[in-house]
């Protein structure tokens, strides 16, 4: 049934209807020696993103976690279908990211991809263990293969193996400088994963890999700048909660559009990656193709994750936001400014991080940079949005570049970035896809 079908019946089943879809005729089905029915393949990847993405709305917290849980799952899977592959036809268009083994020819596919994702789900996010298991239970049922779990026990060990120690399960606290220029928590908040610009990256050599260079060398000459003084005040008068006057509704729109930072949403990196799925239905017929594609999205979004990071917390440019600046700072201070973002109950907030450089930018351009490798820029699709303060808005772009660019301009509208640390997290995202598409599972001819 393709996924048009399966939406339908969810629909149908909403309004209390009972319809029954016809099944494929039985020469349509594929199945193993066991009888096992084979899922389609894409369908089979698609199904794990969504599942994905409802761990990401339980889980909340930062997005660097979540891009690591992503990419584990998503390299995992390719890596389970790219050796399937082999195991079945002797050969294999791809290079692998960890894992290439063969098993034999009969393995069901789509059953170890399933038990490859359900394994590494549950190994980042053990909290979800009993929803994970359901899904999976839901999909597959009682499914069993010997060759499809040895090829998936091959597959998650290599990949628990390689991520156990890569420091994503450090806990550090995180000590303001308290100089003028310097990031402050705003409203209290704790500081969001001070640590995870050290952990060990997917692709990248490290998370400095890319560091970009601050917009100034100290944070007394950022404050007596032009650049910055400019720069404060287009977020003062732009990023207002209250700015009938000069943000327009279009831009409002996009500011909460790419916004998705409150728990209970997909978070950003959950944002590009149900786009990939949009953007995938109309552009890949190839279940191979399509479990590559995620796998470098994943890859370089969590890579991203870290390079951002780093440069958030571990450089000598920890950037106050510019709620702080603009209220405490002595620049024509205004204790009254409030951002347009905000907290689930309506409240101003500044996200708990840094403001130098965007995270949002970072992962959009990380995201755009594949993409457009793969597929090339001029491709038009419709984007759609979980934050609570666009409900049912879609946006429309021409190219995966102009889909980043709106991201990381969004944050100025918003009221919580600079410019500067829209430009650099967008320079740093295409550099660590580039490093990703031009490195890792390659074409092996």
């Amino acid at each position: 049934m393709g996924r048009l079908g399966v939406l339908l019946l969810a629909v149908l089943a909403f309004m209390g209807t009972l319809v029954t879809m016809p099944r494929p005729a039985a020469a349509e089905l594929a199945v193993d020696q066991a009888g096992v029915e084979l899922l389609p393949d894409m369908d089979n990847v698609y199904y794990w993103n969504d599942v994905l993405l409802e761990v990401f709305r339980r889980q909340g917290g930062g997005p660097g976690p979540l891009a690591r849980g992503a990419a584990m799952m998503h390299a995992g899977m390719y890596d389970a279908i790219n050796s399937a592959t082999l195991s079945r036809t002797g050969s294999t268009p791809y290079n692998s990211y960890l894992t290439l083994v063969t098993v034999g020819h009969n393995v069901n596919q789509n059953l170890a991809a399933g038990f490859t994702a359900r394994d590494l789900l549950i190994a980042a996010f053990p909290a979800h263990t009993s929803f994970i298991q359901q899904r999976f239970t839901e999909r597959y049922g009682s499914s069993t293969q010997t060759l499809a779990r040895q090829l998936a026990d091959t597959v998650v060990n290599n990949m628990k193996a390689a991520r156990n120690n890569d420091g994503s399960s450090a806990t550090t606290g995180y000590t303001p400088e308290g100089v003028a220029g310097s990031w402050r928590p705003t409203d209290g908040c704790t500081a969001v994963d001070p640590h995870w610009g050290n952990v060990t990256p997917f692709a990248l050599t490290s998370g400095s890999q890319f560091r970009r260079p601050p917009p100034s060398p100290n944070y007394s000459s950022l404050l007596n700048n032009s650049t910055y003084a400019s720069q404060l005040a287009e977020v003062r008068s732009l990023g207002r909660r209250d700015s009938p006057n000069t943000r327009t509704t279009d831009q409002t729109q996009a500011a909460w559009f790419w916004a998705n930072d409150l728990d209970g949403t997909y978070k950003p990196p959950g944002q590009l990656l149900a786009l990939t799925e949009t953007v995938a239905e109309n552009q890949i017929t190839n279940g191979l193709r399509l479990a590559r594609l995620f796998a470098l999205v994943s890859l370089a979004l969590a890579d991203a994750g870290i390079a951002a990071w780093d440069m958030k917390y571990l450089t000598s440019f920890d950037l106050w936001r510019p709620e702080t600046a603009i209220q405490q700072g002595s620049i024509n201070p205004d204790p009254t400014w409030e951002p347009l973002s905000a907290t689930q109950s309506g409240v101003s907030f500044s996200p708990c991080f840094p403001a130098w450089v965007s995270g949002h930018a970072t992962f959009a351009a990380a995201w755009a940079g594949i993409m457009r490798s793969e597929l090339g820029d001029n491709v038009t699709f419709t984007a759609a949005t979980e934050d609570p303060h666009a409900v049912g808005v879609t946006r429309t772009f021409s190219s995966f570049t102009a889909a980043a660019t709106e991201n990381a301009r969004s944050r100025i509208y918003l009221g919580v970035h600079y410019q500067f640390d829209a430009d650099d997290g967008l320079a740093a995202g295409y550099n660590v896809a580039d490093h990703v598409y031009n490195n890792y599972i390659r074409p092996s001819s």
